[in-house]
């Protein structure tokens, strides 16, 4: 079973320091939400976010959502052979069933997620997206891996196809990929930094190289 975790994942409501500026009034108000209700976005916010502190990383939403789209229609997740968590940068994680699917529409999915914000549980009665806080180091803690892999542009350079052979000689091994646009990990991960090219990749593309990588030496 391989663990990925979308760390330090820049995934948030709007913060109080912002929630009168009007870029996020007039959001919100379209929106038919108050401020605080709403997910934070670089797309509608980029001017409220230069008042932030890391505001030139916050407001990434997106990125989750690409991640969580290639790791959820992959194979190895429909084989029952994946488990995916989002840890955010204010340590909140949410664990994802693997059945869960997500909706096409980008617009939705930010609705999606400020309903879990919301009610920490979407939906209800099944839970598929359940939203607990806890440290980084307390999930990998819970997951007890025998291999923590941290995927990073400075990281060792291992060929996909190799790094595939390693996980799946593992019975429980962990991968961390940052859910973050640039800079470094926020939260203390310790592991074997891994890094699969020469040259800096997107989350999403990390997320589909390893595993399908995986899959590789899996399936």
């Amino acid at each position: 079973m391989l663990h990925l975790i979308i760390a330090d994942s820049e995934l948030e409501l709007v913060p109080r320091p912002i929630m009168n500026h009007p870029a996020v009034i007039n959001y919100a108000r379209r929106r038919g939400k108050k401020p605080g209700e709403v997910i934070l976005d670089s797309a509608y916010h980029h001017s409220a976010l230069k008042r932030l502190e890391d505001g030139e990383r916050r407001g990434r939403p997106d990125i989750v959502y690409l991640c969580l789209l290639n790791a959820l229609e992959s194979m190895a997740n429909k084989e029952g052979l994946l488990r995916v968590y989002v840890h955010t940068r204010n340590n909140e994680v949410i664990y994802i069933k693997p059945e869960t699917r997500l909706p096409r529409n980008y617009n939705r999915f930010l609705g999606l997620m400020e309903d879990l914000f919301k009610k920490w549980a979407v939906p209800k009665n099944l839970e598929l997206l359940k939203m607990e806080r806890k440290p980084l180091e307390e999930l990998i803690r819970e997951i007890d891996p025998d291999g923590v892999f941290v995927m990073h542009e400075r990281g060792e350079l291992v060929k996909p196809r190799n790094f595939g052979e390693v996980l799946a000689e593992l019975d429980n091994p962990t991968v961390i990929v940052g859910g973050f646009p640039h800079g470094d990990f926020k939260s203390g991960v310790e592991g074997r930094r891994i890094s699969l090219y020469h040259r800096p990749l997107m989350a999403w593309t990390v997320i589909n190289e390893v595993v399908i990588a995986f899959e590789f030496s899996s399936l």
